[in-house]
């Protein structure tokens, strides 16, 4: 349950009810006070030179002119929050619009005979008064709500993330972080404060200055920092024994930057690749008006191909999926409703080839993204037939289905296990491509495959499987000591895939630079130290079919990357459909 609300008391509503009349009477009262102030000022504080007859009359102008335009404005109709800085800039219009009037007025107006020089100085000094009003109660107002048991906190980046989160730990008597000092590597920044709090030093300085501010953890606040810094600055703090927070991707963020988007850093955001640049004008160019048609589209590729393609502006992205919950799954990641009422959603099965080709003539697509694949090795390892059904006799099915509408590029995702393949898995992925390659022998169309290694955070992987297995207090289970994998993060492998449609040749395997290769025993290590008490490791032994280390090329395959430093293109012998079998066989 969630605490209840206090009840506001008789007193604070009425003030509540009639705020905005009160901000009136205050302005108003600073004009009336600037006025006669400034005509002293004027002459010097000598009485006998005052005249009397124009300091009321320029009073009533100025507090008529401040209320009428503050009403007609906003300024006190509620449509600003006050102390706001929306609020600052009418009140300045509001204030120097009185100011002109009152001008123009006292140059008009023979009666009143007043110096001319009053009407600007009483306007500076009225916008300085409710100006500084305003900032005294938002300083008063931001002391009051600052938390009084949060843990300090030092803060890496002064960015645009830094101070909205700054500010946040600032000002949410609820935040659990007191912020207590920014560093940054930027000289420019050196002397910069956010809301309060001073860069301090850079992150050559953290380990002194954790001493010296007596900071409990730190927060790398820079959504968009890499793989490597995030793992340099998780390496210092393991050496401080201090825990570091961050900030979720860019992508994953809504709007401003708050307290609740922090969390401790995990293995997923230290094990991915740093983000490649690529041409987005080339894919653009292939997407962009087009409709596209995702298999596999409620996987954890398949569902982030369509979240990644939707940024292209397709004509129109059509989904395809045996899964009705997966399906359901990727539209509310897109659209925020999920009612499976989008004409989009295809619920259909690669195995059925009449399905597909009513699916694709009803949809014409002009790209196809196949990632509809069975993947877990040990399964298909107890079940080749099932591996046979889906992978290579849907695949192929896609591509007829593909060679008979007319499709104009399609990229089918393949895997790192295909390179010199030792499991079913492998072989059934290994022909996928050479199938691939055929179907572009028999078209003008561009038909090519990506192969990569493991995704992060994907359903299955190894983070995902460790995350159970720590939930239910261990063991965490290691084929091998000496085990290692690729990994890429799911938003890095889709991103790249997606470009290497726009650069593949006809038939070729492109292929994803994964980065080094990880020891899964030292990731295993990392999770069991996480845990209270730390978690045992369990070595279950290779299973048949798997390999100690993955690779990307198989061993006649050349590592040439003509256009992108990140992507290697590799030509594939043509198969047909009905030589699979005896290729198998061999």
């Amino acid at each position: 349950m969630t605490a209840a609300m206090p009840v506001p008391s008789r007193r604070q509503r009425l003030v509540q009810r009639y705020l905005p009349v009160i901000h009136l009477s205050v302005d108003a009262l600073i004009w009336a006070v600037s006025v006669p102030v400034t005509t002293l000022l004027r002459f010097d504080f000598d009485l006998d030179k005052l005249v009397r007859k124009g300091i009321p009359l320029a009073m009533v102008v100025a507090v008529v002119c401040q209320i009428g335009f503050g009403v007609i404005s906003g300024l006190y109709r509620r449509r600003f929050r006050y102390g706001t800085f929306d609020e600052l800039r009418v009140l300045a219009l509001t204030v120097v619009a009185t100011g002109l009037v009152l001008t123009v007025t006292y140059w008009l107006a023979n009666s009143i005979r007043l110096p001319r020089s009053v009407p600007p100085l009483a306007t500076t000094i009225t916008l300085a008064g409710t100006v500084a009003l305003r900032s005294m109660w938002r300083l008063w107002k931001e002391r009051k709500s600052r938390p009084n048991l949060a843990e300090p906190i030092l803060v890496l980046g002064a960015g645009n993330a830094a101070a909205q989160v700054v500010h946040q730990m600032r000002t949410d008597p609820d935040s659990p972080y007191m912020p207590v000092g920014i560093l940054d590597d930027d000289p420019h920044r050196r002397n910069l404060t956010l809301h309060g709090v001073k860069v301090i030093g850079t992150l050559a300085d953290l380990a002194d200055l954790v001493k010296v501010t007596q900071a409990t953890a730190v927060l790398l606040a820079i959504p968009s920092a890499s793989p490597s810094l995030k793992r340099r600055v998780a390496a210092e703090m393991h050496d401080l024994g201090l825990p570091l927070l961050v900030l979720p991707p860019p992508e994953q963020l809504f709007g401003q930057v708050t307290t609740r988007d922090i969390h401790p850093v995990r293995d997923i955001d230290l094990l991915g690749r740093d983000t490649a640049d690529i041409d987005t004008a080339a894919v653009a160019q292939y997407i962009t008006g087009k409709r596209v048609l995702v298999t596999g589209a409620g996987g954890s590729i398949g569902s982030e191909l369509c979240r990644q393609l939707h940024r292209y502006n397709p004509e129109k992205v059509y989904m395809l999926d045996r899964d009705e919950s997966g399906l359901h799954a990727v539209q509310l990641s897109i659209d925020g409703k999920g009612m499976l009422d989008d004409h989009g959603l295809v619920l259909a099965d690669i195995r059925d080839p009449q399905r597909l080709d009513e699916v694709f003539t009803h949809v014409r697509p002009h790209v196809v993204f196949h990632a509809a694949a069975l993947k877990h090795l040990t399964l298909l390892q107890a079940a080749p037939e099932e591996a046979w059904k889906t992978n290579v006799i849907g695949t192929s099915n896609v591509l007829e289905a593909a060679l008979a509408h007319g499709v104009e590029r399609l990229v089918n995702i393949s895997t790192d296990k295909a390179a010199n393949p030792t499991s079913v898995l492998g072989y059934s992925k290994r022909l996928t491509e050479g199938l691939t390659s055929h179907a572009a022998t028999r078209t003008t169309a561009t038909y090519v495959s990506v192969r990569f290694g493991n995704v992060l955070g994907s359903r299955g992987s190894v983070l995902t499987a460790f995350a159970a297995q720590s939930a239910a207090g261990g063991p965490l289970s290691v084929t091998h000591p000496e085990v290692t994998r690729y990994f890429m993060t799911v938003e890095e492998a889709v991103r790249l895939t997606i470009f290497a449609g726009a650069i593949g040749r006809p038939g070729e395997v492109l292929v994803l630079d994964m980065g080094e290769p990880v020891r899964i025993a030292d990731v295993a290590m990392r999770f069991a130290q996480q845990h209270t008490p730390p978690l045992r490791i369990q070595y279950t032994g290779l299973r048949p079919g798997e390999k100690l280390h993955e690779e990307l090329l198989a061993v006649d395959e050349a590592d040439d990357r003509p256009i992108h430093p990140l992507i290697s293109h590799v030509p594939v012998t043509p198969l047909r459909l009905v030589d699979a079998p005896a290729m198998l066989a061999a």
